[in-house]
């Protein structure tokens, strides 16, 4: 026959190979991000100086972009929603450390009950009395305040991997941050130098407006000696109406990029103050591109995904505690008593109690499991992510650089195009008046002529955005 002492053994015997069975953790896979960059990019320069430590107050020198950008930073919308995402981190690191520090409360309660007579309770009572000659009382109180404490025990630094993931997912709300600031300044300084030229190819339009009129009096004067005919007045016409309904469409180019650029700034449709006289005489400027492996400390997307990667990392930890038992210590002190005149006797009334609990999953942990798996598949995702955030940066500034050369060859050519074809709008002029030339000469040279100085405006923006853009994928612009 089984003994007492056997079968207590034997209870908890079997209590830890259950114990042992429920922490029993499935094999799942983990996955190192592997990104190897040239040591030099394409234009085979060495140097460690990058056009990313440059502060966009400094890389920007036209006051009114820099009045913009500064309205920007402070007012823009979606970056202010940011900031208030990045609060709700920063409260997340509070909410995790105090998770693993003791609770203490107070509390208070009052509690009034009568048992039924033909219950367990009732028949005790019936059968009691609290003094000699008086009965127990019908309606039996239960009044007590005092303190109460609990701590769970963090043997398997759960919740302080918890709280390094809530740190590391605010600072990487914070590099999310500086990645908005740096695509922001990019956004309202393309935005400025495509108003710029929007401006210039409406003065552009003006003037050979007013080159062709002169041409269609010139026409409308030789008509008149019947040395030309009327459909070379009404071809000149047709050129004059054409290029006066293009400054429309200019014009609502104009507006629009100037409403893009409120939006940015967070504000309502206003003029916006520029300067764009000057700005076929601007100098892209040659940006120091730095080595390859100074954008992972320049560029604050992959500073995030990396942070990003170490938080997944860690989350993999505190799923994987949830296969443990935890450990908890419960606590309280106070008074009690069935009497409020007696509540605060001591030490009668003193009420005291201590706890402490063990608990382990055992049977259906598929919740558990999926949880942990779940973190191993978002680590694999984050160290991917964190690769990709490496190529894309390599391959921006890649291209940027073999933009900015590309464009600075295509202005010299388009620059000389328009120089020629200046000059020949006089010829052709010349050669009509005195008849040796055709008026469609005249006219497809002026189209031409204008063809090319638009075109040399747009690839004067192009230039200053190439620019911009090289500067954004180095890092540049959330200082």
């Amino acid at each position: 026959m089984m003994t007492k002492n056997k079968a207590i053994q034997l209870i908890v015997v079997g209590c830890m190979a259950l114990t042992v069975q429920s922490c029993a953790i499935p094999t799942i896979t983990k996955k190192e991000p592997v990104v190897s960059l040239p040591e030099t990019f394409a234009t085979g320069s060495d140097s460690m100086n990058s056009a990313a430590n440059v502060n966009w107050k400094e890389f920007f020198e036209d006051q009114s972009l820099s009045r913009l950008i500064d309205i920007a930073v402070a007012n823009n919308k979606e970056l202010n929603i940011l900031m208030q995402r990045i609060s709700v981190a920063e409260n997340e690191i509070l909410a995790r450390k105090g998770e693993y520090m003791p609770f203490v409360g107070v509390g208070a309660g009052a509690e009034v009950e009568k048992a039924a007579r033909y219950t367990r309770n009732g028949a005790v009572e019936e059968s009691l009395d609290i003094k000699e000659g008086k009965a127990f009382p019908k309606y039996l109180g239960n009044y007590q305040f005092g303190l109460v404490a609990s701590w769970e025990l963090d043997v398997w630094k759960k919740l302080r991997n918890a709280t390094k993931v809530a740190t590391m997912e605010y600072m990487a709300s914070i590099e999310g941050r500086n990645f908005l600031v740096t695509n922001l300044v990019a956004e309202v300084a393309n935005s400025y130098y495509e108003l710029l030229a929007l401006d210039n190819e409406l003065d552009n339009l003006d003037k050979n407006i007013q080159i062709q009129q002169q041409a269609l009096e010139v026409v409308r004067q030789l008509q008149q000696y019947a040395r030309t005919t009327s459909l070379a007045v009404k071809r000149f016409e047709a050129e004059v109406n054409k290029n006066q309904s293009q400054r429309y469409e200019v014009k609502q180019r104009i507006v629009e990029t100037e409403n893009r650029i409120n939006f940015l700034l967070g504000r309502t449709p206003q003029p916006i103050e520029r300067a764009s006289a000057g700005f076929m005489e601007i100098k892209p400027k040659m940006l120091e591109a730095g080595l390859p492996s100074q954008l992972l400390e320049n560029r604050p997307d992959i500073r995030k995904a990396q942070l990003e990667l170490e938080a997944s990392k860690l989350n993999i930890e505190v799923a994987k505690a949830n296969f443990y038992p935890s450990f908890a210590l419960k606590a309280g002190l106070g008074f009690q008593a069935f009497n409020p005149r007696y509540l605060l006797n001591m030490p009668e009334s003193l009420a005291t109690s201590f706890a402490g609990d063990v608990v382990a999953p055992l049977i259906n942990r598929n919740a558990i499991v999926a949880t942990y798996k779940n973190a191993s598949a978002e680590q694999i995702q984050a160290a991917f992510e964190y690769e990709q955030a490496i190529i894309n940066a390599y391959i921006e500034v890649s291209t940027q650089l073999s933009n900015i050369d590309n464009l600075e060859k295509n202005y010299e050519l388009k620059n000389h195009q328009v120089d020629t074809l200046t000059n020949s709008i006089e010829i052709s002029n010349q050669l009509f008046k005195s008849a040796r030339a055709d008026y469609m000469e005249v006219l497809l040279t002026q189209r031409d002529a204008l063809e090319a100085r638009m075109d040399l405006i747009e690839t004067k923006q192009k230039q200053i955005m190439a620019m911009i853009n090289l500067y954004k994928a180095l890092g540049g612009g959330w200082q």
